[in-house]
């Protein structure tokens, strides 16, 4: 008998309510995180999570996401069906009880669901209130089933509306402008590279994306299928495709350890960067926590227990640390966690302390296994942890020059800063600016009460394609170092920051607005990525937008930041209007530059967020990396044009 037909049956008594659901509307970023861009992409993952619950406890293996027309989303998968009998305590059917009481749901019964993906279990219902209008159809028992809400509210019961032959859940759901008042378009590579991600976290499913607003070549719409056979395998391929291997295999393992499901992948590559990517009940856990504490222990302890035995560093005259054994390493972990306890700034970091050892003893099985039988893969490994070392100690010294000039050790700030006179730093901001130009321009246009500058001169070094050391040779990245008063880190983590002593909660990235300009944002953003990540992970990187043209009509003039609004400027203008292209920064003058750019009061800033760390991961790997075709395939694909100057 299968697993699955052992389970307790899932019926209406198995839907357990917690609590009401009154506050969600009036605090919904309790509940999703904000109510912007992010929050909006969230009520999609809240409902696909019930669909992947579904297939975790085996009765669900296809799952549909459409984005509709009108910008509301259906999501469709072959599961049970949400119960619908009536609910002994709430009097009203269970599917009434799932979609309008907080924290109701078949994963709160142990019987029902071992495992249960979502972190906060807030479910369906807290999509419920949040949407203008929600539908739900369930195909069970040999019938279909049917409630509407709006806003939270059903408008009548549940009613039975046909026969069927077919099991599952139907969700159609439009956000509420009255709560998404800034967002309410969603964006399908967000919501596609998820899916993906899902996919491959929960391989045998196949997850369909559909997008009705949008058309492709052969005016189909616009669609995606996500399926994985090989699971984390296929990810670590997906996310090294454009690193080069150094062995010939992604070493894997997937079982149970200790009663918690536990899989992971890696690979090593020839690049300088350690890329870990942690999941708990498929919820990326950005802070990391004891399931990838365990990975980390797990890996040195047996790769160094290898290396001692087989000889490979008799010789070798630098001592060896668990930095140096996932340098160029590319892994996946993921866990299953019954009742997983998150802590940490976003709830993203495990604290369950059983998980560490389940996952250091799989890990520790699987590469004595994997090393035992791929002497030479070993061998490879072990030297490329021998040359880490060897970068290591020469990066030490170059750290060293850093924190000398750093402020907290006593040194002074770098020449071409200049500083601004507030002290406090969730007050102070600063614009680093491309080229001497156009920092004396921003020097002049700031408020030197408040705002710092930069300048940075040409492009600085492409830390995707360096090692260690030379980055912390560079004069631009030390002068970044020591205008931001962080220190570079210590010898067991060379990348880690003290943010307590950072000078600035508001660092601007601010380049010219042409290919040039994109390119050196691209490379800064690289750097802070692999070496700051922190930075980006608490909201304090901003990407300036400076117009690009200025429209003129006698006394009157309007900036326009694309072709659009320059037409629309134009049109209404009329006749005898000018327009300026503005191809740098140092192009406009001080008072323009705070006018369109550096005023609080009229400027756009955008934060650079992570929302999806291995996509982001995979991206900076591709535009920065070696491999030429991926790039220029991805530049023709997402450029919508490109003006370069001859």
């Amino acid at each position: 008998m299968s697993e699955a037909n052992k389970q307790p049956q899932y019926s209406a008594d198995s839907i357990q309510a917690l609590e009401g659901m009154e506050h969600v509307r009036m605090r919904p970023s309790m509940y999703i995180g904000d109510i912007g861009v992010r929050g909006l992409h969230h009520l999609v993952y809240e409902v696909v999570d019930n669909s992947i619950d579904e297939a975790l406890a085996g009765h669900c293996d296809e799952i549909s996401v459409t984005i509709n027309e009108d910008n509301s989303i259906t999501t469709e998968d072959n599961g049970r069906g949400i119960p619908t009998g009536m609910h002994k305590k709430e009097g009203v059917s269970a599917l009434e009880v799932v979609m309008t009481k907080i924290g109701a749901g078949g994963k709160f019964d142990k019987d029902s669901y071992k495992v249960s993906g979502g972190l906060h279990g807030v479910g369906v219902s807290c999509v419920n209130a949040l949407s203008e209008q929600l539908k739900a159809t369930v195909y069970r028992e040999g019938k279909i089933w049917e409630q509407t809400y709006e806003r939270g509210k059903p408008l009548a019961p549940v009613e039975s509306v046909g026969t069927t032959d077919k099991n599952g859940t139907v969700v159609t759901f439009k956000p509420d402008p009255q709560i998404f008042q800034q967002v309410l378009e969603y964006n399908y590579e967000t919501l596609s590279q998820r899916m993906r991600e899902l996919s491959f976290l929960n391989k045998g499913i196949t997850i369909n994306l559909t997008d009705k607003r949008r058309k492709d070549e052969q005016g189909n719409d616009v669609y995606d299928k996500f399926h994985s056979e090989e699971g984390l395998k296929e990810y670590i391929r997906f996310l090294d495709d454009n690193r080069e291997a150094i062995i010939q295999e992604v070493i894997s393992m997937e079982g149970e350890k200790n009663g918690i499901p536990v899989e992971v992948a890696m690979i090593y590559n020839t690049s300088f960067n350690e890329n870990l990517h942690s999941y708990v009940n498929n919820i990326n856990t950005h802070e990391g926590g004891t399931h990838l504490s365990g990975f980390r222990r797990g890996l040195t302890t047996t790769l160094k227990k290898y290396a001692d035995n087989s000889g490979l560093l008799d010789k070798v005259k630098v001592e060896i640390t668990g930095d140096d054994f996932r340098e160029g390493l590319t892994a996946i972990v993921s866990v299953k966690v019954a009742e997983p306890q998150f802590e940490g700034q976003t709830k993203t970091k495990l604290g369950n302390r059983e998980v560490s050892a389940a996952v250091s003893q799989s890990v520790s099985e699987m590469l004595e296994n994997y090393l035992e039988e791929h002497p030479n893969d070993a061998k490879s490994i072990v030297q490329k942890v021998i040359l880490a070392a060897q970068a290591r100690h020469a990066a030490r010294k170059a750290r060293e020059m850093v924190q000398r000039k750093t402020v907290m050790s006593g040194g002074g700030l770098p020449g071409k800063l200049s500083d601004c006179s507030e002290q406090d730093p969730t007050l102070c901001e600063v614009f680093l600016v491309e080229g001497d130009s156009a920092g004396g321009t921003a020097k002049q246009g700031r408020d030197r009460n408040f705002q710092a500058i930069l300048p940075l001169r040409g492009k600085i070094l492409n830390v995707e394609k360096a090692m260690q050391h030379k980055v912390f040779e560079n004069e631009e990245i030390r002068n970044i170092y020591t205008a931001l008063g962080v220190t570079v880190g210590t010898e067991e983590d060379s990348k880690a920051l003290n943010l307590e002593k950072l000078r600035y909660h508001k660092i601007v990235i601010m380049c010219d607005a042409d290919v040039d300009g994109s390119h050196i944002s691209t490379l800064i953003l690289t750097f802070f990525f692999r070496y700051m990540k922190e930075l980006i992970e608490s909201g304090y990187i901003y990407i300036a937008t400076p117009p690009l043209y200025l429209v003129k009509k006698g006394a009157k003039k309007s900036y326009a930041w694309d072709d659009d609004q320059r037409d629309r400027l134009q049109q209404e203008y009329g006749a005898g209007s000018s327009v300026q292209r503005y191809k740098g920064l140092g192009e406009m003058n001080a008072e323009q530059l705070w006018d369109t750019t550096m005023n609080p009061e009229m400027r756009t800033l955008r934060r650079v967020t992570i929302d999806n760390g291995g996509e982001a991961d995979r991206i900076f790997s591709m535009l920065m990396g070696d491999e030429v075709p991926p790039r220029r395939e991805f530049i023709e694909k997402n450029a919508i044009y490109a003006n370069i100057d001859a």
